[in-house]
């Protein structure tokens, strides 16, 4: 029998269940349902929740409907997605994560209280859809960085005021606050918000030890995860048997020792019925061997 063990730690963070569970049951009354952008950053949930009738949409597309029910992910949206709604008579299903929305109006509340000194300073990925709902609580003005080469679009002689994308490394932003505090002029303030949603950043602790105690790590994630990206190069890091795959077919294409013990794990955005499938495929393999 092969040793498999799926990391009960892994999985949907809470915005993401919320997000799917309000999509499950709008659908469920047999209306059409649109999504503005991916519910999740993963193409397998995305597809089962399409065959049951989800439509993903696009801002384009968004702006051109009318009287329609949209719902809005977990990552958050700027005031002009709401405006558009409103406008349109679109019916919004808010799917925001909580922590989400706290973060964008710690932002907008500092943004209308700072001086032409200040310069606001988000730690996070250029693009990425939570990066874009906070950019539009201070009229994009404001310094996105994602690693050292960003840093020099800050001027160090000004006052600098720092938040973090909530799914980003809790490692990376205070090293990040470390760099910046050496670089600051003496008569310019440096300050900081560890922002980071603690269900992500206690996966890097989570995924560490598991990726210790299993000999082979099998990590399932979509391709457009940025957490995903994190928590796997991390897994990576300690396990160098760490291999990413999307869905469960992609478990032919490896030449896995099974008598080895696997262990399998994922991102926020992955959900727990596809590690259930990579380990059925697993055993499948066992089996027919």
């Amino acid at each position: 029998m092969v040793n498999i063990e799926i990391d009960p730690k892994s999985g949907f963070c809470f915005g993401v269940v919320n997000a799917i569970k309000k999509a499950e049951e709008e659908l469920a009354k047999g209306t059409p349902v649109y999504c503005l952008g991916d519910i999740v950053h993963n193409g397998q949930e995305v597809k089962r929740l399409t065959e049951m009738g989800l439509v993903t949409i696009n801002l384009e597309e968004f702006k051109n409907l009318r009287d329609v029910k949209v719902l809005f992910r977990a990552h958050g949206e700027p005031p002009s997605t709401y405006e558009i709604a409103r406008q349109n008579n679109i019916e919004l299903i808010d799917a925001s994560c909580p922590v989400v929305l706290k973060l964008q109006k710690r932002i907008k509340n500092s943004y209308e209280a700072a001086t032409e000194e200040q310069q606001i300073v988000i730690y996070g990925k250029p693009g990425h859809a939570e990066i874009v709902g906070l950019l539009g609580q201070v009229d994009n003005n404001a310094i996105v960085i994602e690693n050292k080469d960003d840093l020099s679009k800050i001027d160090f002689t000004r006052n600098v005021r720092l938040f973090s994308q909530t799914t980003k490394s809790l490692a990376g932003f205070n090293h990040l606050v470390a760099t910046i505090s050496e670089r600051m002029a003496p008569n310019a303030v440096f300050e900081y918000s560890d922002t980071i949603c603690r269900q992500v950043a206690n996966r890097i602790p989570n995924i560490a030890i598991f990726a210790e105690k299993n000999d082979i790590i099998l990590f399932v994630s979509g391709k457009k995860s940025s957490n995903g990206k994190v928590l796997y190069e991390h897994s990576k890091s300690i396990n160098p048997n760490t291999y990413l795959i999307n869905d469960p077919e992609e478990i032919d294409g490896l030449n896995l020792d099974l008598t080895k013990k696997i262990g399998i794990c994922g991102a926020t955005s992955t959900p727990g019925w596809l590690m259930e499938a990579v380990a059925e495929r697993i055993r499948q393999k066992a089996t027919n061997k």
